[in-house]
């Protein structure tokens, strides 16, 4: 693999790390005070936005990997 792959692989990773790690974010915080019964407090909210960043980090660099991986052809064989 050249080195264009990797620059690829990680563009599409930064460009989707945002709105994923967003998207799950929103989502853990209404479960959390779905299952709370309440309001979230800004502590609790910065720990669900770390959290939320720390799944979507590999998630994004796997899904960017097999994406360009797929695009390139060299999963082909």
């Amino acid at each position: 693999m050249n080195p264009m792959f990797y620059l690829w692989v990680a563009l599409l990773a930064v460009l989707l790390f945002f709105p994923v790690s967003n998207i799950i974010w929103v989502t853990s915080v209404r479960r959390l005070q779905r299952k709370l019964g309440r309001k979230l407090a800004t502590e609790e909210l910065r720990g669900q936005k770390t959290r939320a960043r720390f799944i979507s980090l590999p998630l994004v660099t796997l899904f960017s990997w097999f994406f360009n991986l797929s695009i390139s052809g060299a999963g082909h064989g």
